[in-house]
């Protein structure tokens, strides 16, 4: 007889599997604020300071996260939802980049296995006015065979050579006039908000202070001149935050505020790139797969990706010199994406189509003058004579590999070293989750497994106490009442906003849609947090005003 060895349980997936979900609660996570010393004080809640904070935590040290909105609220929620190597950064030269960039989408894929799922990008070719005729198609497949080599292949399939009739299948509203064939090839998505979020909470799980809605007023210095801490707004509350380190993790906003002594010297130019995306229902496009478009008189392609009932159409890349806090997509900019897609498809678009939109800006380090798609992704880290430590640039992709390095900088000014972990740490939700098991027949399992992997079972039992709670919370929608209880009680959602921005991405797939269900999601916050009807109500109003306002100027109604 056949003996075989008995198996034990897996550490790593053990360690993050609990039978309790991770409950966060604002007032003490600002009291942990105000009492605790902290090692390392993150400053930004983009992906970039969300990972910088969970390296940090994984490292063994004290730390804190905070950020003036929410997590997510800037770049980091308003991407083009792409985890990948970037086939224009072959054209560009910067193959290293493309090298490093698909590792990075593999080990996101692997360690936050439930949010960052395959993704087909087609590129057909055209007799002429596509993105390639035939001329081109042959060095655009050496350009794919260069990507696949140069770690595309990690993904476990190749590039593709389609037929007229195969790209049709996979988007069969393409002008299929002068189309003669087509090129897929395979990178991966992300809901980039859940992401950032998810890395947040995983920070949380192992030991730092996460603290949305909480703005730092000023970089405090001993009295040597080093830094050591912030001042830190949270409603009412002034908090003196003390730490060994500060990390300036802001993003573009290091343009209008670096942290900084006053009066001394800019050493990073940021160039704010201001991109936008909007939203389409799908059965308008019908596409399964991220479809490449040309546009009319530029150089620059656009994308067509589905998401649920929508697929986004974007992007632009353009200099940026407004409002960081106010970033919108103009009828100029709608109407040029729109002007492409008509000019790709068979498939007749207008403004009144689009039920959502987003616009952000990307944060490149540059100084002024070129054009900003022909600016390398790269980033930078920069560690100041006082200690303030500033990381800027790069993309969503890359934002594991630059919080490593970052935290490699501020131990430097703190005096300690430990190993990096997090090439390999499993984001909450990810260890032990099967996505060919848990979305095969879809259903509810299905959606909350793509949404919070194995912790879709605390929202199921949520849902289980109360099965009124099984309502969609918006018309059209798959998002449950339960979820928004579940992102209260969990998910440090503190505002209208931040639940159908961000929490579920209501406000850009069903824009119209999710104003109406604001007064519902402002009654759950009420029950949940114990907010007056006031409060509750300047939420509602607020949240109907900023919508009101983007549909504004998306349409061209107001400047």
């Amino acid at each position: 007889m056949v003996i075989f060895p008995s198996r034990s349980a897996n550490r790593e997936r053990a360690a993050m599997t609990s039978t309790e979900p991770l409950r966060l609660v604002r007032r003490d996570l600002l009291d942990r604020l105000e009492a605790d010393a902290f090692d390392i004080l993150v400053v930004g809640g983009g992906v970039t300071g969300a990972y910088a904070a969970l390296d940090a935590s994984l490292r063994g040290y004290r730390v804190a996260l905070v950020e003036k909105c929410d997590f997510a609220a800037g770049t980091s929620s308003k991407s083009s939802k792409m985890v990948h190597g970037g086939l224009r950064y072959i054209e560009q030269g910067n193959l290293g980049l493309v090298r490093h960039s698909l590792l990075e989408r593999q080990r996101l894929r692997r360690n936050a296995r439930h949010l960052v799922q395959r993704l087909p990008f087609l590129f057909p070719v055209m007799e002429r006015n596509g993105v390639f005729d035939k001329r081109l198609a042959k060095a655009f497949e050496s350009l794919l065979w260069t990507y696949d080599l140069a770690g595309g292949w990690r993904e476990g399939i190749l590039h593709q050579k389609l037929t007229k009739a195969e790209v049709l299948s996979h988007c069969p509203t393409f002008n299929e006039e002068h189309l003669t064939g087509g090129y897929l090839y395979f990178d991966a998505r992300v809901d980039d908000a859940r992401l950032t979020l998810n890395i947040a909470r995983t920070a949380a799980f192992h030991g730092a202070a996460v603290v949305n809605h909480a703005t730092v007023a000023e970089i405090t210095r001993d009295g040597h001149g080093k830094v050591d801490g912030a001042i830190v707004h949270a409603g009412e509350r002034e908090i003196r935050v003390r730490a060994g380190v500060v990390i300036m993790a802001t993003g573009v906003w290091l343009r209008d505020w670096t942290g900084r002594r006053k009066g001394e010297a800019r050493t990073l130019h940021i160039r704010p790139a201001k991109g936008v995306h909007v939203a389409i229902p799908w059965l308008k496009i019908r596409n399964d797969c991220t479809v490449t478009i040309p546009v009319p008189g530029r150089s620059r392609r656009a994308t067509i990706t589905r998401w649920g009932n929508v697929s986004y159409l974007g992007t632009t890349d353009e200099d940026y010199e407004g409002d960081l806090d106010n970033v919108m997509c103009t009828r100029q900019e709608l109407d040029f994406l729109l002007e492409g897609a008509r000019s790709a498809l068979k498939t007749d678009l207008t403004a009144d189509d689009v039920v959502g939109s987003i616009a952000g800006c990307r944060p490149l380090v540059a100084p002024p003058g070129g054009k900003t798609l022909e600016i390398k992704r790269n980033h930078e880290i920069h560690t100041a004579d006082d200690g303030l430590v500033t990381i800027v640039g790069g993309k969503l992709t890359t934002s594991r590999h630059m919080a490593e390095q970052t935290i490699d900088a501020a131990q430097k000014v703190i005096g300690k070293r430990s190993k990096c972990l997090t090439r390999s740490a499993y984001l909450l939700g990810a260890a032990g989750y099967d996505a060919q098991a848990i979305v095969a027949s879809g259903g509810m399992s299905a959606h909350l497994g793509e949404r919070y992997g194995t912790e879709a079972r605390f929202v199921s039992d949520i849902l289980q106490a109360d099965a009124t709670l099984a309502r969609p919370i918006v018309e059209g929608l798959p998002y449950t009442e339960a979820e928004i209880v579940y992102a209260v009680r969990h998910e440090l959602a503190g505002t209208v906003d931040d639940v159908l921005s961000r929490r579920i991405r209501a406000r850009l797939m069903a824009r119209d849609a999710s104003a109406r269900a604001a007064a519902r999601v402002g009654q759950i916050l009420q029950a949940e947090l114990g907010l007056s009807e006031a409060a509750v109500a300047r939420q509602v109003s607020e949240y109907l005003a900023a919508v009101a306002l983007e549909k504004s100027v998306l349409m061209g109604d107001s400047a």
